[in-house]
């Protein structure tokens, strides 16, 4: 014959709490019919192992939704009550029955369980509140970011197209007015390229500030210095094939960006913009490597830039001998951006890859 378990009970204003006194709980069945709560199972209870039923009629219906757990210890039951509200007793019949007793662990008044009640909502409206501060957040960064990008699309794509046209109508022409036509939209996008930096050193967008910095920096020192402040490279061939070769990289890598901004992606853009550097990017770095070697004589004639040095030591030092280092420098961001490039790439596909299978 079935033996009672100790039953120890406590509740909210939305929830019954049952503990049931039983270890290594086995063969376990619980089910409510209307306001009947039945419990049958096997296990080692206060006369030892045996098998142990209850039943239990509630003072008001709960849901018949019941869900149990059972430990090495003891099994708890947790039902929810078809109403919200506090009951003054558990069960039906006023006198209770002799196996169920308060759970004191658990137990609260009414008063204590209100409290607990409007800590519970206070916490939940400032959970709400500070995700409703971050949505805001995120929507005013991905509102900056997409306009940016946007923006720097425009440029280049502008440099790119104009650069393209003017190759098919002028032909080797264009390649000696290409600083006249198209330095100001350059200077421009490549100016504002230097929020770029700030995004990484902030943590606006996840990419190292290192590789970012050296690109943003070695961009614009042969953009103002070599190109900018020494006419006789204005009309050069090699300003056309610099402009054409960084042009030729951000028409992609823009709307790349563009799109990450409301986590979308074409297929063949993500290609594009994870493969196309593999050639043009170290052909812009010969490419700049060309124009500092051919300005080098330039600065040697104007003496622009140089340092004034004591007489013992000679009248100036030409800024040609900071151009050999930045030739070697150069080749030093080459091989850190290009690793850099490379590992992102890497990881992309192998990500992809992973997502297919």
């Amino acid at each position: 014959m079935p033996l009672t378990p100790l039953v120890y009970w406590a509740q909210r204003h939305e929830d019954i709490y049952l503990r049931v006194e039983l270890t290594d709980a086995q063969n376990i069945d619980v089910h409510v019919n209307e306001k009947v709560l039945h419990f049958r199972a096997q296990g080692h209870g206060a006369k030892g192992q045996n098998e142990y039923e209850f039943s239990l009629e509630f003072l008001s219906p709960v849901k018949p939704e019941v869900i149990h757990k059972s430990t090495q210890r003891q099994v708890n039951v947790t039902l929810r009550k078809e109403q919200t509200g506090w009951w003054e007793r558990l069960t039906a019949q006023e006198r209770k029955p002799v196996f169920l007793v308060p759970d004191f662990d658990r137990w609260l008044d009414e008063s204590d369980a209100e409290m607990e009640i409007r800590e519970k909502e206070e916490k939940k409206n400032r959970l709400k509140a500070s995700r409703q501060k971050e949505e805001g957040f995120v929507s005013l960064k991905t509102g900056f970011l997409f306009m940016y990008n946007l923006v720097q699309f425009f440029g280049f794509s502008w440099i790119f197209v104009n650069m393209t046209v003017r190759l098919f109508i002028l032909g080797a022409d264009s390649l000696y007015d290409t600083f006249h036509s198209i330095s100001d939209v350059m200077f421009f996008c490549q100016i504002l390229a230097a929020v770029e930096v700030l995004n990484a050193a902030f943590g606006v967008v996840r990419t190292a500030v290192i590789p970012t910095l050296i690109q943003v920096v070695g961009r614009n020192f042969i953009l103002f210095i070599i190109f900018g402040s020494v006419e006789e490279m204005h009309n050069k061939p090699v300003v056309f094939f610099v402009f054409y070769l960084w042009s030729a990289i951000e028409i992609f890598r823009y709307p790349f960006y563009m799109l990450g901004c409301f986590n979308a992606e074409w297929k063949t853009l993500t290609w594009l913009r994870y493969t196309v550097w593999i050639p043009l990017y170290p052909l812009g770095v010969l490419a700049e490597a060309v124009a500092v070697i051919q300005s080098i004589s330039f600065f040697d004639e104007t003496k622009l830039f140089s340092i004034p040095l004591p007489k013992a030591f000679g009248t100036s030092m030409s800024f040609s001998y900071f151009l050999h280092i930045y030739l070697v420098l150069m080749f030093l961001g080459l091989f850190i951006n290009f690793r850099h490039l490379y590992k992102q790439r890497k990881k992309r596909f192998r990500v992809k890859k992973r997502k297919s299978n």
